[in-house]
């Protein structure tokens, strides 16, 4: 149903004879009971908790238009936490009859939202279409690059040790500053099928269910954010070091995800949540760990230093800042927060101190960086 439809069937019944602005909850569920309107079960819902927030027990129109058209503004949201206790208290777990596909979609929601409302808005209102296709075709080009260098080096593990490999154009340099692509295409390349495999596992496991629950335009926002402040955080703290993989974006949607879980404790219902985040913290700091290891004691000789490992911890930074900040914004408009815009400011910031640090800063430090291969 779409905001004339709505409007028109709102003038054909009178709803609102006197033009107050407000409808009352019980005369607009009763008629789309009456004149069976395709209305999901969770809208009802929350149009009854809308009412509940409101003193006589009615809804704004313009509340109700939003309802309609799946938009939630911020003081709609406060509305819902207002009237949440008008809402059924069985939760999704109890849904009967789910086909496959709806139990996974069920699994996303108690997965990534911390509250009920959310979790029965999302499963009611998911489409299958369009897909989860950033990180999925992200993770499948990281494969296909994988392959073919391996193929091409005959080498499967610790391929940066290969003296070919840091001559593709996808690996960022030091000394190929200027070619600004490397900023973000050296997510493409990794070290070994050790480092791809987690950085892929990791990508489908919680960089899928968090773009079907926020949408491809802010996971890959979120992302890329974390990929170009890795490289960018490389070039400022280890200023000889080349990068490859796509940690700092890995990393950013994985602090994003944990910090938000810690932060909304009590609302998960994902099982095992506190082994799951042990065993996902040990697992992302040995990665930590090891990049560390290979930089500064590679176990083979190499034509120069080896991969940073700062891209990790500068796409955590980004995910536990800017990650967090649109996880907790489900469905509500980010340009209307002005946390957004402090986080957005920071980043732009530390984008333009990085980028006159890379024209003039190595020129005036002196920094003996490795030729170029």
């Amino acid at each position: 149903m779409d905001r004339s439809s709505l409007l028109q069937l709102i003038q054909e019944q009178q709803l609102d004879p006197e033009n107050t602005g407000f409808i009352g909850a019980d005369t607009f569920t009763g008629l789309v009971h009456r004149h069976e309107l395709p209305l999901d079960p969770a809208k009802l819902d929350m149009l009854v908790a809308l009412a509940q927030s409101n003193e006589r027990g009615q809804v704004c129109y313009q509340e109700l238009v939003d309802l309609i058209s799946s938009k939630r503004s911020s003081s709609f949201k406060r509305a819902i936490a207002n009237g949440q206790r008008a809402l059924p208290q069985d939760g999704l777990l109890d849904e009967p009859g789910l086909g496959v596909y709806k139990r996974f979609v069920r699994y996303v929601a108690y997965e990534i939202l911390p509250r009920e409302v959310d979790r029965h808005w999302y499963f009611y209102r998911h489409r299958s279409c369009p897909p989860p296709v950033f990180m999925a075709s992200v993770t499948l080009a990281q494969i296909i690059v994988f392959l073919c260098y391996g193929a091409r080096l005959n080498k499967w593990v610790l391929q940066t040790y290969h003296p070919e490999y840091m001559k593709s154009p996808l690996v960022y340099h030091p000394g190929h500053r200027a070619r600004a692509w490397r900023f973000l295409t050296y997510m493409f390349m990794h070290v070994g099928l050790e480092q791809l495999g987690f950085n892929a596992l990791l990508q489908l496991m919680i960089g899928v269910p968090l773009e079907m629950v926020h949408g491809l335009l802010r996971i890959s926002l979120l992302y890329l954010a974390g990929v170009l402040a890795g490289s960018l955080t490389v070039s400022i703290t280890d200023m000889r070091a080349p990068v490859v993989g796509g940690s700092g974006g890995v990393y950013a949607l994985c602090s994003a995800h944990l910090a938000n879980v810690v932060m909304n404790w009590a609302g998960m219902r994902c099982p095992y949540k506190l082994l799951r985040m042990v065993l996902a913290l040990v697992c992302m700091s040995s990665e930590v760990g090891r990049a560390v290891w290979l930089r500064f004691s590679p176990p083979l000789p190499a034509s120069g230093p080896q991969p940073s490992f700062m891209a990790h911890l500068a796409g955590a930074v980004v995910g536990v800042s800017m990650g967090l900040t649109i996880l907790r914004s489900y469905e509500a408009r980010l340009r209307d927060q002005c946390g957004w815009w402090v986080v957005l400011l920071a980043y732009g910031t530390f984008l333009l101190f990085a980028i006159f640090w890379n024209i003039f800063a190595y020129d005036l430090l002196g920094a003996h960086i490795p030729p170029p291969p």
